[in-house]
């Protein structure tokens, strides 16, 4: 099957060694502390250029109807993509070690401290602050769809029938997966 017109090459073909999966996606981990989507696709995309755009849009659109986080599975499967298994279990020692022991250590923190005021007002900020990165990321991930107006629909009614009519993720996702999948495939050939 040939590769739809506006998808585009990845720059690096032969992939990263097992080593580089581990310390990309550490960085990952390390970087993206309360938000890893957003620099997974950074280092995946931008610095690292495992993976184009489009393709990072499509794994993650993939994994988001696996079970489990979508985080992990993205870096299972890009893993999996480069290396096979050693490379989903580099990718994912990678993704999880530095996050865990972190928040092992601000858990036991802020048991001790999470009644102070200065405290809540930190968690606050951060939380406003976590809410403009989430959003811009969002951005970045629809850039692929740019002149793609039935996907770029598509999106939008995602976004009326789970944020705005609160429909339940558990049954709203598959149908609109269903629709998605047969109005791309019969529309934009």
């Amino acid at each position: 099957m040939a590769d739809p017109p506006y998808a585009e090459i990845s720059t690096q073909k032969s992939g990263p060694g097992i080593a580089g999966i581990f310390t990309g996606f550490f960085m990952v981990g390390v970087r993206g502390f309360g938000g890893v989507l957003p620099w997974a696709r950074r280092t995946m995309v931008e610095e690292r250029q495992w993976l184009t755009a489009t393709e990072f849009a499509e794994i993650l659109g993939l994994c988001q109807f696996l079970p489990g986080g979508n985080i992990i599975n993205v870096s299972v499967a890009v893993g999996a993509r480069f290396r096979g298994a050693p490379g989903a279990v580099a990718a994912l020692l990678g993704l999880m070690l530095a996050p865990v022991a972190i928040v092992i250590g601000l858990g036991a923190m802020y048991d001790q401290f999470a009644e102070q005021p200065v405290v809540r007002r930190a968690f606050a900020g951060l939380a406003a602050a976590a809410s403009a990165f989430v959003l811009t990321a969002s951005l970045k991930i629809a850039a692929p769809l740019r002149g793609r107006w039935l996907a770029m629909a598509i999106t939008v009614a995602t976004f009326v029938a789970i944020a705005v009519l609160r429909l339940p993720l558990p049954l709203a996702m598959p149908v609109l997966a269903a629709v998605s999948i047969l109005a791309l495939w019969r529309f934009e050939k």
